[in-house]
Formats: C-alpha cells, sequence, structure tokens
C-alpha cells in the first residue's frame, strides 16, 4: 500500500502543476483588460470580453472534452489542453502587431477551451488518485491552492514584465514578454507531462475501443444524468461560479463608486486592496481546507462554509455603511475607515476557497466508470461566472448592495446541496 501511494507522487505534483496553469492563464486574461482598452480604444464591457470568452469556453468544450478523456485518457487530454492553451496565448500575441481586437478575442477563446479540457482533468484525475472521499477532497483543496497562487501570481508576472511601463498606459506588444513567459510554462508543461505516467482508471477498455469502432456499441442505458446528487451538484457549481466571481466583483464596484451613486466612495488603491484580501484569503482558505480535509467530510465542510458565507453576506447587506474601522496596513495599501460590510465581503474568500472540491467530490461519489463524462457536465456549468454579469445588471437596477439577493439564493442552494440534495440516491445503477 505505501508503495502504491509513493508511486503517485509525481502524477499529484503534475496535477497540481495543471491547477496552477488554470488560473494563471484565467487571471492572465482578466488582467489584460486594460492594455486590451488602451491598444484597441474599445469599452470597458469589451476590454473584459476576452475574460467573459474563457469562461463561455468551457459550454462549448465541456461535452467534447469529456468524451476525449473517456476515449483517450488523461495524459493525452492533458498534452492536448496544454498545446491548445499554447496556441490561444500566441494567438493573443500577434493580436498586438496586428492591430485586431477580433484576432485578441479568438485567441482568449482558444485558451479557453484549453483551461475547461485542464479542469476536466485535474479534478477527477485527483479525486481518483485520493481514493474518493475525504482524501480525494483533500487533494482536490491542495490542488485548489495551487490554482490561487496561480491566480496571484499571473498579475504580478504581467506587471513585473512590463518594464515600468504603467499598465494603465500599456499596450498588447508591451505584453509580449509576459505573453512569452506564458508559452514557456505551456511548454515546460508538455514535457513534464509527457516523461510522467499518469493512471488511466476510467479510459474505455480495448473491448469498447473495438466495439465502438465497429458501430455495435450498444447505448449505456444510464449516464451521470442518471443520478440526481449529481444533476444537483452540477446546478451547485452553476451557482458557486457565479457567486465566488460576484462577490468581490460587484464588491469592487460598489466600493469605487461615489456616494452619491449609491457606492461607498472608498479610494481606489483602498478598495482594489480589499478586493485583492478577498482572492488572497481564497488561497488560504484553500491550504487549511486542504489540511483538515481529510478529517473533514465534504457535506459538513460545506454545509459549514455555506452557512458562514449565508451570515456574511446577509452582513453585506444589512449593516450599515457607517459602521467602519480605521486600518493602518499601509504596507498593503490598507489605509483609511472600511466598512465592516466590506470586511464581511472579504471574508468571504475564505468560505468560497473550498466549495468548488467539496461539490465536486459529493456530486461525483459514486458515479465509478461515468465519471469522465460527469466531469465535462461539469465544466459546462463553469459558465455559471455569467451571473456576475447578471449581478451588476441587478445593481444598476435595485442598487449594488440589493443586487447581493442573488449571491444569498446561491448560497441558499448551495446550503441545500450540502444537507440533503448530496445524498446518492441511485445507488442501484451498475458503474463497474
Amino acid at each position: 500500500m505505501t508503495e502504491k501511494k509513493s508511486n503517485y507522487t509525481l502524477p499529484i505534483i503534475v496535477m497540481f502543476l495543471l491547477y496552477f496553469m488554470i488560473a494563471f492563464v484565467t487571471n492572465f486574461a482578466g488582467s489584460m483588460g486594460t492594455i486590451v482598452k488602451n491598444q484597441f480604444g474599445v469599452s470597458n464591457a469589451l476590454a473584459l470580453l476576452g475574460l467573459a470568452v474563457n469562461f463561455i469556453a468551457y459550454a462549448f468544450m465541456g461535452i467534447p472534452a469529456g468524451i476525449i478523456l473517456k476515449r483517450k485518457g488523461y495524459k493525452f487530454t492533458s498534452l492536448c489542453a496544454v498545446v491548445v492553451g499554447l496556441v490561444g496565448v500566441a494567438i493573443q500575441w500577434i493580436s498586438g502587431p496586428m492591430e485586431s481586437f477580433a484576432v485578441y478575442i479568438i485567441g482568449a477563446f482558444v485558451a479557453g477551451f484549453s483551461m475547461c479540457m485542464l479542469n476536466i482533468v485535474v479534478n477527477p484525475m485527483l479525486n481518483t488518485l485520493g481514493g474518493g472521499g475525504n482524501r480525494g477532497n483533500q487533494l482536490n483543496l491542495f490542488g485548489s491552492a495551487f490554482n490561487s497562487i496561480g491566480g496571484t501570481l499571473a498579475p504580478i508576472l504581467l506587471g513585473y514584465l512590463l518594464g515600468g511601463i504603467a499598465i494603465e498606459s500599456a499596450t498588447v506588444p508591451d505584453a509580449a514578454p509576459a505573453m512569452i513567459a506564458a508559452m514557456v510554462i505551456f511548454a515546460a508543461a508538455f514535457l513534464v507531462i509527457a516523461l510522467t505516467k499518469i493512471p488511466e482508471p476510467h479510459m474505455e477498455t480495448a473491448e469498447e475501443k473495438a466495439t465502438r469502432l465497429a458501430g455495435n456499441a450498444t447505448k449505456d442505458a444510464y449516464s451521470p444524468l442518471s443520478f440526481r446528487h449529481f444533476i444537483l451538484g452540477a446546478i451547485a457549481i452553476f451557482f458557486y461560479v457565479g457567486a465566488e466571481v460576484g462577490i468581490p466583483f460587484v464588491g469592487g464596484l460598489y466600493m469605487n463608486a461615489p456616494v452619491e451613486a449609491g457606492g461607498a466612495g472608498l479610494p481606489s488603491a483602498l478598495a482594489g486592496a480589499l478586493v485583492g484580501a478577498y482572492w488572497f484569503l481564497m488561497m488560504c482558505g484553500r491550504f487549511l481546507g486542504g489540511a483538515i480535509g481529510g478529517k473533514v467530510s465534504s457535506k459538513v465542510m460545506l454545509s459549514t462554509v455555506a452557512t458562514v458565507a449565508f451570515c456574511l453576506i446577509l452582513g453585506v447587506m444589512c449593516i450599515p455603511q457607517e459602521v467602519a474601522l480605521n486600518l493602518n496596513l499601509s504596507s498593503i495599501g490598507m489605509v483609511g475607515d472600511v466598512p465592516v460590510k466590506m470586511l464581511c465581503m472579504v471574508l468571504c474568500g475564505l468560505c468560497t476557497s473550498v466549495m468548488w472540491g467539496c461539490i465536486f467530490n459529493l456530486s461525483t461519489e459514486g458515479l465509478g466508470k461515468y465519471i469522465p463524462m460527469a466531469s465535462g457536465i461539469y465544466m459546462v456549468m463553469v459558465c455559471g461566472g455569467a451571473l456576475s454579469f447578471v449581478q451588476g445588471m441587478l445593481a444598476d437596477s435595485i442598487g449594488y448592495l440589493g443586487s447581493y439577493g442573488l449571491v444569498l439564493f446561491s448560497l441558499a442552494y448551495i446550503l441545500f446541496y450540502a444537507l440533503a440534495g448530496s445524498k446518492n440516491v441511485n445507488k442501484d445503477i451498475p458503474v463497474e
């Protein structure tokens, strides 16, 4: 047993590397927003389109990637994803010299395909390497922590490689060193994956492949959608992604908006530091969750953080703006009177940090051979990030704070899933 675990060490490290790359490339696209606006003279909404199409790509690639995973396995899918990601970044790179906003968006969309394929690989692979249950959830939580590191480093690396050029005045060619660095990371990942032996527990057998190619394959009577707890879990991940992005996104708009416009009117540096603190606490929460994930069940962990997050969002909505704390943390930009309601927003990062791994673990438990296709369906639901746009529309119509009602609804559903919806009531379905 000890030898088997040691043999899985390198594959686990590779999965952590892929987790890192997912957030690195996604947040790189988000950080490029201001640069794209400078380069092409587009609106704020179009400047964020590169990030949006990263999420939209999941809806297109989720199911096909699940099929690739089933037929070709984890290693082949990983290698394809890395190549696609390299191509996507390269397309974005050449959009600057070509002076083409459309080319940039195409590149971002292609990079989104890569992120979807990588997600489809790492979640079930880590869950499988951990043997499912608490250990599988623990590995996914540690992987999520590396995901947060990648997301944190992306804008830092971009700023550093701009060579002293202010991001507000930079153009796409100025970001070329950062894009080259991203492509180098992809190339290095390809070599590491190619040289690593990765277990293939869910790839179709030679008999299944021969039957499929002969056209004699019989349609399986069941699918991941035959499991109630998976369907409800897929819905939960849709709401989770929307809440995870919407909480800091709308919070940033609220803090930067003037008081007469219904905002908090905080200095931009302070508002940015608070939003950054949300993502930092997500990273901390994932390391903490990974440390205790082997001892605490996914159900207990998810129900606890969903309850705490629900209470914190109520605080965001209900605590008066005048209730504030004076902070003087000049080293991280937090200087001034900070509304307590915004500190509640920041603390939500600790709660959202572990939700992804918990939901995935609960929703795929007991699926067996249906896990690859389930992972594909699961990735389609990442398009729930579009809920942040819906929350933004609510902010325009009923106010910034009122829009958090959508987040409350999302958290209430996640709590329902943790307490009741995650129970596998379809154990009679054969999964071997």
